[in-house]
Order: C-alpha cells, then sequence, then structure tokens
C-alpha cells in the first residue's frame, strides 16, 4: 500500500522547530548561563536532532505530493531548485558572518574573534579559504547546520522516491548505510582537515526517519507510542541520560557510573549521530507526542504564535540567530561577561527573532491580499513549502 501524503501542516512542527531555533541560538552563545535551560545540559541529544527531524518530515511533506502528482523529473528539479536556493543563502551568510567577525577583529584588536569563530585561515590565505567554502568543505564555528541540509536536500529526489514506493525498504537502506558508516569510518572531507562535524553518511538517517514518519510511518506507530510499555520504557531513557549528564557537570558522581558502564557508552559521538544520541531523541520524541496531540488547544493561542512563527520562517530566522550568537559573544567580551548580561543578550536575541518572523509573516499576508490571482509564495522554512 502506497503511503498517504499528509494534506494539512502540523503546528507541532513548526512549534517545536522553533524552539529549536532558540535554543540552537542560546548554545551558540560561549559560557551562557541561560543555555543551561537547553535540553543538551539534561541529556544526550540537543536541539539538531530535533531540527534535522523535523526538517526530513516537513520535506516530505512538502514534496512528496508533488513527486505523486507530478512524477520524478519534476519533483526532482524543485528539490534541486530549493537546495540552490539554501546554497546560496549559505554563502550569503557565510560571507556576512566573515565579514562582521573581521571587521570586530580588527576594530578591537582581538584576534582571538578569528581563532574563536573558526575563521583564521581565512583571514591568511582568502583565496583558497573561499574556495573551500564553496565546496561547503571550510565552515566557520556554527555554520554546519546548512551544508549537511544542502547534502540531504540534493540526495533527498531518489530518497523520496523509494519512499513512496516501499518506506520499509527505504528506511532500511538509510540504517544501513548509518551501519556502514560506523564500521567503515565514513565522513566527507573538511577544510583545514578533519571530516565534517555533522557527517552527512549518519545524520541522514534522522533526516530520512523524518521523512517516513511524514509518509505514513508515524501513522504505523501510534498504536506503539500509546502504549504504557512504551511510554514507561522512553521516560526511563530520559531519566537514566540525565542521570549520566549529571556527572558531566558534577566530577565528583563521575565514580558512581560503573566502570564497564562508562566502557560501553563513551564517547557519545556527536559527529556520527550515536545511537544513544538517537534513542534519546526517539524517547524525547515519543513522551511529546504522546503528552501534545496534535489537536492541542494552546496550538492556536498567542503564547506559543512567536515559536510558531520562527519555526515557519526557519531557514532565515537560523541565519539571523548566527549572526546574534557571535554579536552576543561580542558583547558579553567587550561590555561585560557578568550574569546580567548574558541574560540580557540571550533574551533580547530571541526578541529580535520573533520580531523578524513576525515582519515575515505580515509581509507574506500583505502581499497575498493584494495579489491574491497569484500563486502562493513559498515560505521561508528550510523546504520551502506553504503554511
Amino acid at each position: 500500500m502506497a503511503p498517504v501524503v499528509p494534506s494539512d501542516r502540523d503546528l507541532r512542527l513548526d512549534l517545536f522547530r522553533g524552539i529549536a531555533l532558540w535554543l540552537i541560538y542560546l548554545d551558540h552563545i560561549p559560557s551562557n548561563i541561560v543555555a543551561w535551560v537547553t535540553i543538551r545540559n539534561y541529556g544526550f541529544s540537543d536541539a539538531t536532532e530535533i531540527f534535522i527531524f523535523i526538517s526530513g518530515f516537513t520535506a516530505a511533506f512538502v514534496y512528496g505530493r508533488a513527486m505523486r502528482d507530478y512524477g520524478f523529473v519534476v519533483s526532482s528539479a524543485r528539490i534541486l531548485k530549493r537546495a540552490w536556493q539554501i546554497y546560496v543563502a549559505h554563502i550569503f551568510l557565510f560571507a556576512i558572518y566573515l565579514a562582521q567577525i573581521a571587521y570586530v577583529a580588527r576594530s578591537f584588536q582581538n584576534p582571538l574573534y578569528a581563532e574563536e569563530m573558526g575563521v583564521l585561515d581565512f583571514l591568511q590565505q582568502p583565496d583558497v579559504t573561499i574556495f573551500q567554502a564553496l565546496l561547503l568543505r571550510f565552515k566557520p564555528v556554527n555554520m554546519d547546520v546548512l551544508p549537511l541540509y544542502i547534502v540531504l536536500m540534493c540526495l533527498f529526489a531518489p530518497i523520496l522516491w523509494m519512499l513512496l514506493r516501499n518506506a520499509t525498504l527505504a528506511l532500511a537502506a538509510s540504517v544501513a548505510l548509518y551501519a556502514a558508516t560506523w564500521e567503515f569510518g565514513w565522513n566527507l572531507p573538511a577544510y583545514p582537515a578533519g571530516g565534517w562535524y555533522f557527517n552527512p553518511f549518519a545524520w541522514q538517517l534522522l533526516f530520512v526517519f523524518g521523512a517516513w514518519c511524514a509518509l505514513g510511518g508515524a501513522d504505523r506507530l501510534k498504536g506503539l507510542l500509546r502504549s504504557r510499555v512504551t511510554i514507561g520504557v522512553a521516560i526511563a531513557y530520559l531519566i537514566f541520560a540525565f542521570c549520566i549528564t549529571l556527572t558531566w557537570h558534577f566530577p565528583r558522581l563521575a565514580p558512581l557510573v560503573p566502570k564497564w558502564l562508562a566502557e560501553h557508552i563513551y564517547p557519545i559521538d556527536k559527529t556520527n549521530l550515536d545511537v544513544l544520541r538517537f534513542a534519546h531523541f526517539l524517547a524525547l520524541a515519543a513522551v511529546t507526542v504522546h503528552f501534545i496531540p496534535r489537536d492541542w488547544p494552546a496550538l492556536k493561542s498567542k503564547w506559543l504564535r512567536p515559536a510558531i512563527l520562527c519555526g515557519q520562517h526557519s531557514l532565515e530566522i537560523f541565519c539571523l540567530g548566527v549572526f546574534l550568537a557571535f554579536a552576543a559573544h561580542f558583547a558579553k567580551v567587550e561590555i561585560s561577561g557578568g550574569v546580567p548580561m548574558q541574560v540580557v543578550v540571550s533574551i533580547l536575541g530571541i526578541l529580535i527573532m520573533v520580531a523578524v518572523a513576525w515582519l515575515l509573516a505580515w509581509y507574506k499576508r500583505a502581499t497575498e491580499r493584494k495579489g491574491a490571482a497569484r500563486p502562493k509564495a513559498p515560505d521561508a522554512d528550510l523546504a520551502g513549502g506553504e503554511a
């Protein structure tokens, strides 16, 4: 039986993608006490897993119906067009971000900015570095997510084709690639050395799993997610991860972790999407879906609207968050690094993100009213779909 492509948008996706964007922003500010509210401090996974999963889900939601209605060639062209748009956005972000860092480093005669943000190679040999950046091999600090998404989108057309014909086989192929990546150490090369911080061969599993859920997988899991046993296991695993994470923040607790257990779970690798991280995300997702249904009334409340707006304009808000994180770091270094400043830059940054998202939504509504006969413009979210 062919997978059913959903016809209406799940506001939970926008809500949690917006929250993920806020958490990523907070995590990108070095030595930020407000970042203690983010999930990375209380378990194995963080906001990146949420972001990639929802991106895969949304991509399938947007392009699944197009592939079914117009065929492989047309839908592939749309997917590649969106990948190109994100690539252009990434290069634009790269240029402005480097200009921002270089200007601050020179103006305040502090070369540590360039070193901390990973752009020292650019300042020393800009010609080579720019070429490597165009190949997505050179990525300054905090700019690893978009290249990962670009690669995943470039490969998404055949993946989506497989998902629409045999979703189980497509997911199994993704799992096999993930396992082979761990077995053979596959990764894409980075510049000046090493591999990608987010290994596409590993992180594709989360992206494909999100797409699989969008194309009927979530419906197949409904019975499992409603089970008290499943929720009990998920909560138990979250508690286990929380206890392990506590030992990272309080070294005196480290001896409480049995040696045999430490040998089996460490290192919990983010680059290759460690199984423990993936399982932690699944546990979070299971608990969230169980307690927050699709028709949750609060999704239409004004209190959650800011996060939903940010989630619906994820591409532009993510790019904005990269600039704001460096600006917050600059304010902490040059003005004050105290707790009050950390709180101010954290709250102010999120407010700016919300304001920009609201402005984008307002502009879209205004243009649609003036040109009602024209086709709808795509959202600024990563998949490029319509709200």
